[in-house]
């Protein structure tokens, strides 16, 4: 088992339809998951607008959570969403889903800020229907200097109605000044994302947009913050399950994602269609010329 440690963040410039560079600390070298969570990119904040044309996933859940700005999601299922900052939207891709994500500007220029998190899907689910979530209300939970957002699973005794296949947490807790001690399940391995400033995770210095990882068997975690700041606390059970990971595909072999990538390319009914962009898409890039292999824990 490996012990606590920092994971720096690594600019990923998206660029073209995108139009953002995110701050992405998972999955990271030695660390494909923390529990079922296998992607971490926080963006903003920044006046880049956010222009994602249909695009396809398999085999994983997105988590969306906007902190500043309004997102329109449309997807194959038919949905179309504005997002509002403290809501949150849960797709289940199961054997297959497309959607788009654009930023909702009115007047002005955009002011985006937030997370986008994928949820990898266990075996008994990953090839399962696909779904889609939106949430407006959550629960909330106030302790001692802090107060929670739960976006999934349980927190502190608050439990979300977002729908989860493996045993997970994931909340967005907002600091003030000081040390806090935050309750977290000793069965669970975390991350702790610190969003919008430096903080101190048991004693260790965590910079601005890394995440600290924190093994299990710990019943709590000391948090300090020198000024009011917003964390992303991830958590759950050590996923066991090999992933076999590439673009915006989660499978088990080189062949479910080659598999997947064809599928798209031809447009074929496991994606489904996204109204409203007059039939543009994301076009996947090439497989690399090497076979795909699990990520695995090197740490």
């Amino acid at each position: 088992m490996i012990g606590d440690y920092n994971v720096p963040a690594r600019e990923v410039p998206l660029g073209g339809l995108r139009q953002l560079t995110v701050h992405r600390t998972l999955p990271s070298r030695g660390l494909p998951t923390i529990g079922p969570w296998c992607f971490v990119d926080h963006f903003g904040p920044t006046t880049a607008t956010m222009t994602v044309l249909p695009h396809p996933h398999t085999g994983l859940q997105t988590v969306t959570w906007p902190i500043t700005g309004r997102i329109r999601h449309r997807d194959s299922l038919g949905s179309d969403v504005v997002l509002e900052p403290g809501e949150l939207n849960l797709m289940t891709s199961g054997d297959g889903v497309s959607h788009s994500e654009f930023s909702v500007v009115d007047d002005g220029p955009a002011d985006m800020h937030g997370i986008q998190l994928w949820v990898a899907l266990p075996d008994a689910a990953r090839l399962g229907p696909a779904a889609f979530e939106h949430h407006p209300d959550l629960p909330r939970v106030v302790g001692q200097g802090w107060q929670a957002t739960v976006l999934v699973g349980e927190f502190a005794g608050e439990r979300s109605k977002a729908t989860l296949f493996s045993p997970a947490i994931g909340a967005e807790v907002r600091l003030q000044p000081g040390s806090h001690r935050l309750p977290v399940s000793p069965a669970f391995e975390h991350g702790i994302l610190a969003v919008d400033a430096d903080l101190t995770v048991e004693g260790e210095r965590v910079e601005h947009r890394s995440l600290r990882y924190l093994a299990p068997g710990r019943e709590s975690v000391e948090v300090h913050a020198d000024q009011s700041t917003i964390i992303m606390l991830l958590g759950g059970e050590p996923f066991e399950e090999e992933l076999v990971m590439w673009w915006n595909f989660i499978g088990r072999t080189h062949e479910d994602v080659a598999q997947a990538r064809e599928d798209w390319q031809a447009q074929a009914a496991r994606f489904g269609h996204v109204d409203g962009h007059d039939g543009a898409i994301i076009p996947a890039p090439p497989m690399p010329d090497l076979r795909l292999r699990p990520r695995r824990r090197q740490m």
